[in-house]
């Protein structure tokens, strides 16, 4: 082969290489179409999503969405259980259509899309003691004040810089910190308002739940595959929006709240209006 025929093949390799994931392949859109089934990523994490260990069922907020998707489409829906750490990996692999619940960010935009829209709004929380007087941040921003939080996350990162003079007790990871709380060792744990909500609810309401003002508020979105074909997405990001703003996303959030013997009333919202 001539050195200009071999550098043709190259260039051509090169640049098929170089398409989106999925480009070569069947798209996500033309496979629903076909297999009449749409696959949630789906963790086990509440309140996004809970897999009843003797059943298989899955509830939450996310098994929910799925459940709107599939009736819009006219198809059936399933969860493929995976975990917050491999959902990515899982979605580049084609192992289901999208996954529920992550924070879009900057990173995350490198290897996956987004669907356009928010499927959870949530605050940076706290689960205090019940005799612990706060409204504000600079409420806890005292000596005598000890705050609880998983090292190195992004909620040891904000207080650390705000409350400058409140002792800190820092955990290896979510579970430790909670104890730490239950066990008296701290005053408050901190992370987001929904996950918080069931950690008191598993501990019997030992304490309450505030959103300290200002209101450090994130989202919780829709996850797809980078694919040159956009139907899925695209179609995807109107029913998201859908389906949020005629409070079919709250009302699923609600119900699990019950399911779980919780009130709504007695949890944060997530809506942006509900948290600021």
């Amino acid at each position: 082969m001539k050195m200009r025929d071999t550098l043709f093949a190259f260039a051509a390799l090169l640049a098929f290489g170089a398409q989106p994931a999925g480009a070569q392949d069947k798209s996500t859109w033309d496979t629903i179409m076909e297999t009449k089934k749409v696959r949630a990523g789906c963790v086990n994490g509440e309140p996004f999503g809970f897999k009843d260990p003797a059943t298989g069922e899955w509830k939450g907020i996310v098994p929910a969405f799925a459940a709107l998707v599939a009736q819009e489409l006219e198809v059936d829906w399933e969860c493929v259980e995976t975990t917050w750490g491999n959902a990515i990996a899982g979605l580049q692999a084609d192992q289901f259509d999208f996954v529920g619940g992550l924070d879009a960010t900057p990173q995350r935009a490198l290897a996956i899309d987004f669907a356009d829209g928010t499927l959870v709004y949530y605050a940076t929380a706290i689960l205090a003691r019940k005799d612990l007087a706060v409204e504000n941040w600079s409420d806890l921003n005292k000596p005598d004040i000890t705050a609880g939080v998983p090292m190195g996350t992004a909620a040891d990162r904000a207080l650390t810089q705000m409350l400058d003079q409140a002792e800190f007790l820092r955990s290896k990871g979510n579970p430790e910190a909670v104890a730490a709380f239950a066990s008296g060792r701290t005053d408050f744990v901190s992370g987001s308002s929904v996950w918080l909500i069931m950690q008191n609810h598993a501990l019997g309401n030992q304490g309450k739940i505030v959103v300290p003002k200002p209101a450090m508020i994130a989202t919780a979105d829709v996850g797809v595959r980078k694919e040159a074909d956009r139907r899925w997405r695209d179609w995807l990001s109107v029913a998201l929006n859908y389906f949020y703003w005629r409070g079919s996303i709250k009302q699923a959030y609600e119900d699990y709240l019950r399911f779980r013997g919780i009130d709504p009333e007695d949890a944060p919202g997530i809506r942006l209006e509900e948290l600021r």
